[in-house]
């Protein structure tokens, strides 16, 4: 396969594309079980810890073989990813998830690309944040709003307001999303050195 002067065997790919996918598709999953202790069951779900590994595979991706690769590992990702979860999780998930997905990892691409030239860690954190951030507000948005059971009001007890139950979890999976964007920091700098970077082809742009 060439993509932009680049030439990658789908062999090469298929670890990518595999990890993108499985992530998804378990976070899918986990995003239907709250987590039961020290009293977080009105505030985080299992699929907060799980989906930000998305975000690391697609920054790996992203130095090693460039935006206009990374892209296809997306799609490819997001495609067996959806087909997984609509059989894992309900169909409203999965094409919630799949379309937050999508966005959020073409953001984190664009953002990576621009800063792939300053300091190591601001590419991924910066990208991971943004991108996270995007997929979040789409996820609950698309996958809970006006479902009766998400949208029972919860208060919480450290600042007396009061919000529908859904917009609560994605207000705190946003919060363990950027803990875990930090904490990516650690394989991402560990992983980098192993894989050469990319580089814009000399005789055009990079995609």
């Amino acid at each position: 396969m060439r993509i932009a002067g680049t030439r990658v065997s789908l062999r090469a790919l298929m670890l990518p594309i595999l990890a993108m996918m499985a992530v998804v598709a378990a976070s899918n999953v986990a995003v239907q079980y709250p987590v039961q202790f020290w009293g977080l069951q009105e505030a985080l779900t299992w699929g907060a810890f799980t989906y930000p590994l998305a975000f690391l595979v697609n920054d790996l991706t992203n130095r090693r073989f460039g935006p206009a690769v990374t892209r296809r590992v997306v799609y490819a990702g997001f495609a067996l990813a959806v087909l997984l979860s609509v059989w894992l999780a309900t169909p409203r998930i999965a094409l919630a998830s799949g379309s937050a997905f999508l966005v959020g990892q073409l953001l984190d691409i664009t953002v990576f690309n621009r800063l792939r030239r300053m300091s190591w860690w601001q590419a991924p954190l910066a990208g991971s944040l943004l991108g996270s951030a995007l997929d979040t507000v789409l996820f609950f948005s698309l996958a809970f709003a006006g479902d009766a059971d998400m949208s029972v009001p919860v208060t919480y007890a450290s600042t007396g307001i009061t919000v529908p139950l859904w917009m609560g979890l994605a207000y705190f999976d946003f919060l363990v999303k950027l803990s875990c964007a930090l904490v990516a920091l650690v394989p991402y700098g560990a992983l980098m050195g192993r894989l050469k970077p990319w580089t814009a082809p000399v005789s055009g742009t990079s995609a």
